[in-house]
């Protein structure tokens, strides 16, 4: 039987319905605590139709944030304020993993108490970021991390990683990917260092390993997935050689019995040309998936061919709260709103219309 996008799969321990991923999308509707609340509870609801929900970005420590309005998952008031959401989609039947995240150098003092962001060297992000005052202050130069500081960043993964699970998260995607911190290690366009955790691809990714090995050991590895991007340029990222980089993660990723791998499969802002996806199908044996511009053709595609097991799609998503629905009776999708990706309040996040109502 030809797999497709409605062919129901399992990572790890998640059971899902079908192959439809919502990737994690930053929303910014979280308030300055970096609390969730009812309106994110009905967003993430009115997708549950997707096999499996990535759940946004979410700190693992204090003073690490990069949208002043993203949520945490550090502390009890932020696990009880998650359960709303948690509790919306497993009400539709629906799964949700957490992305758990450090923003690294992308993180700004300005947001986050005068804290000096941390990363892998010093050198700063190019370009500025408002403040809380209105005006835009450059980004600021980080704090190159000790090897005696990374271990309380390792456990804050792990603790996070419980907490996801005390608040009815079905698991965690270790955020490894578009340029903050664990992909400030893995990269070697940002990471320039010479001791144990710099130089050598091994040596660069000797933290995503140790996040991996104790989150695996916190939850269980049957609940936690991935997510990486080797050719995405995004917060002026880049690697000398991406396809290497992603085969050699691809081959030891295989030995932490993961949930899943999620690949951006690309260049989202296009300045690294490439595809890794071949590379890493080749040599990743567990579950794949793979995100980045695809139509429901092409997903299609792609699963029957082997080339992925799961999609993962961002803005269909936020625009077509009933993707799967759409897809499956061949409907025109609405489009989406780029100016309130990241706006407060209903519009552009939970009034997108459903198929029914057009």
């Amino acid at each position: 039987m030809t797999t497709t996008l409605f062919s129901p799969i399992r990572y790890g321990s998640i059971k899902a319905r079908n192959r439809f991923v919502m990737a994690p999308l930053t929303r910014c509707r979280a308030d300055r605590a970096h609390l969730p609340n009812a309106l994110m509870a009905t967003y993430y609801g009115q997708r549950a139709s997707a096999g499996l929900i990535v759940a946004e970005c979410s700190m693992v420590m204090p003073n690490t944030s990069a949208f002043a309005t993203e949520p945490g998952i550090y502390n009890d008031a932020q696990v009880q304020a998650w359960k709303q959401v948690t509790d919306a989609v497993h009400a539709k039947g629906g799964k949700i993993v957490l992305q758990i995240w450090h923003a690294g150098r992308a993180a700004h003092p300005a947001w986050n108490d005068d804290t000096v962001p941390v990363s892998s060297g010093s050198v700063a992000l190019s370009g500025d970021k408002g403040t809380p005052d209105g005006s835009r202050q450059p980004h600021a130069v980080p704090h190159t991390l000790a090897e005696h500081e990374i271990p309380a960043i390792v456990e804050a993964f792990a603790q996070g990683a419980k907490n996801a699970m005390r608040a009815g998260f079905d698991g965690v995607e270790i955020h490894g990917a578009n340029g903050y911190l664990i992909d400030q290690f893995l990269r070697d366009g940002c990471n320039q260092r010479s001791d144990g955790y710099g130089g050598s691809t091994p040596n660069r990714a000797r933290l995503l390993f140790e996040v991996i090995e104790a989150v695996n050991a916190a939850i269980g590895s049957d609940k936690v997935g991935v997510r990486i991007s080797p050719l995405n340029s995004a917060n002026d990222m880049i690697d000398s050689d991406p396809a290497g980089l992603a085969t050699y993660l691809a081959k030891e990723l295989n030995r932490f019995g993961l949930a899943y791998l999620h690949l951006i499969r690309g260049d989202i802002l296009q300045k690294q040309p490439g595809d890794v996806l071949a590379v890493v199908r080749e040599h990743y044996q567990g579950v794949l998936i793979s995100n980045m511009a695809y139509s429901a053709e092409e997903a299609n595609a792609a699963l029957a061919a082997g080339a992925a097991d799961a999609v993962a799609f961002g803005k269909a998503f936020i625009a077509n709260p009933d993707l799967p629905q759409r897809v499956e009776q061949n409907a025109a999708l609405n489009a989406f709103d780029n100016t309130t990706f990241y706006t407060p309040g209903e519009k552009g996040y939970t009034d997108y219309p459903f198929l029914a109502a057009v």
